[in-house]
């Protein structure tokens, strides 16, 4: 059992350091009294040390903070970034767009978007594909068509899964059945009357969910990522195909984080047959874009309701959904960044990292364990990992969590805030790599020692 007294001592010897050595992070911090919660977006308060690093530059996997500290980036923008921060052929995209031809809020259509949509169609199956700036949107304008065509009123998701602020989705199970979200802000009406929701993992659950046949469609993540990686069971994603089938659900896989386990995806990766994807993030190369993509019959069943008004104010988009300047950031990520080859180099990077801290983990015998999906891997303070959402929702330990990040900042490593995830970018090296298994190592030595902290 972890000695709470030492992790609690050296939780607040590396938050101190963490304020020494970062002056003016914490002054711009302090500043910032017009900002709501003194940040951008009040998300960025999800810091292990009590204030924000400030970012000064970025460029592949390394960020540099305003005090000129530099640091690994594993977090990536929680998959924003997962192509690296403002890699050449973006860049270089995004210049000509902007500087040389112009118009990137011009209203109209630009040749790159074909590519991208054939691009897609090859990745992910899907045949018709439309944009947005956010995988949120997306995924709400998925559910809007989903819900026109089939008539019915709810939506299915897991229990702790992640679809960006989309009100549906902030449902999960408890011991008297379904209920919002712990921390689900100004509901507009009660989730259970919009959704249902089931355990990933358990066809038994969607079963019963789907028997209402009031569900217009299962909005899932292949595997769940922002509860930590939840991994799918032999048979579970096959059993989730054939119950929509059977009840007349339709299947949207939401890849935005999922992305990371290939070129296409989970659903690219395991031969998966859904009705509508929808990705975000990562696809821009840093610049906002998503876009949702739907079956050659689903656009049809769409396009064949009487009266339904898809380009005016009925329509599903935005002003700037579309934009020549994302459409081609998008292109140029797709076309040179993300690639097939890049995904192979990706997860072989990601499954050296995971087998560095495996290592560490095995050698001071400690009951966590380590995820990986790709690109992507995660240490779980659980072992065996959990299989569903509500499990490894349980198995948080916010201070642990908390010393594990500040430790590593103040050692030059970033893990995604949210939680202990480390992604790879085409840019991350090996070398960086090796870096934070040392520094891992370093920090579980501290946390399991018999003296007291240093």
């Amino acid at each position: 059992m972890m000695d709470r007294d030492r992790l609690r001592a050296l939780l607040a010897r590396e938050r101190a350091a963490f304020a020494a050595r970062n002056p003016r992070s914490a002054a711009e911090f302090a500043r910032a009294s017009n900002l709501f919660g003194r940040v951008p977006m009040t998300w960025m308060n999800k810091t292990a040390a009590g204030f924000p690093l400030y970012l000064a530059e970025a460029r592949g996997a390394r960020v540099t903070d305003v005090d000129g500290h530099e640091y690994t980036d594993f977090s990536l923008g929680d998959t924003a970034a997962m192509a690296g921060h403002s890699p050449a052929p973006v860049v270089a995209a995004v210049k000509e767009r902007f500087e040389t031809l112009g118009g990137a809020c011009a209203m109209l259509p630009t040749a790159d978007a074909a590519w991208v949509g054939a691009e897609l169609t090859r990745r992910f199956g899907v045949t018709r594909w439309s944009f947005a700036l956010t995988a949120t949107d997306a995924n709400r304008w998925a559910i809007r068509l989903l819900r026109a065509v089939t008539g019915r009123p709810k939506i299915l998701v897991n229990s702790y899964c992640y679809h960006g602020s989309v009100d549906e989705s902030l449902i999960v199970t408890g011991p008297d059945g379904a209920r919002s979200r712990e921390g689900n802000v100004g509901a507009p009406v009660d989730v259970t009357v919009t959704s249902r929701v089931a355990e990933f993992n358990d066809l038994a659950g969607l079963e019963r969910e789907l028997a209402h046949r009031d569900v217009a469609a299962v909005l899932m993540e292949p595997a769940l990522t922002n509860i930590g990686i939840v991994l799918p069971e032999p048979g579970y994603l096959a059993g989730v195909r054939e119950l929509t089938r059977r009840y007349g659900t339709y299947l949207i896989n939401d890849e935005t984080h999922t992305f990371s386990a290939g070129p296409g995806g989970a659903t690219g990766l395991w031969n998966l047959e859904p009705d509508v994807v929808t990705i975000g993030k990562a696809i821009g190369g840093g610049i906002p874009a998503a876009a949702y993509g739907l079956s050659e019959q689903v656009a049809r069943d769409i396009e064949a309701i009487p009266g339904l008004d898809l380009i005016d104010m009925g329509g599903v988009g935005g002003t700037l959904a579309g934009n020549a300047l994302s459409i081609a950031a998008t292109r140029a990520t797709l076309e040179h960044v993300l690639t097939n080859a890049a995904h192979a180099e990706m997860s072989e990077k990601s499954d050296m990292w995971s087998s560095g801290v495996q290592r560490v983990i095995d050698e001071h015998d400690l009951p966590w364990s380590v995820t990986r999906l790709g690109a992507r891997a995660e240490y779980r303070f659980a072992k065996p990992a959990p299989t569903s959402g509500t499990e490894a929702a349980s198995k948080n330990d916010a201070d642990l969590e908390d010393f594990l990040h500040v430790h590593l900042a103040n050692r030059g490593i970033l893990l995604t805030p949210f939680h202990n995830m480390a992604l790879m970018s085409p840019a991350t090296t090996r070398d960086q790599i090796a870096e934070h298994t040392r520094v891992f190592e370093q920090a579980v030595a501290e946390l399991t020692a018999r003296t007291g902290p240093s």
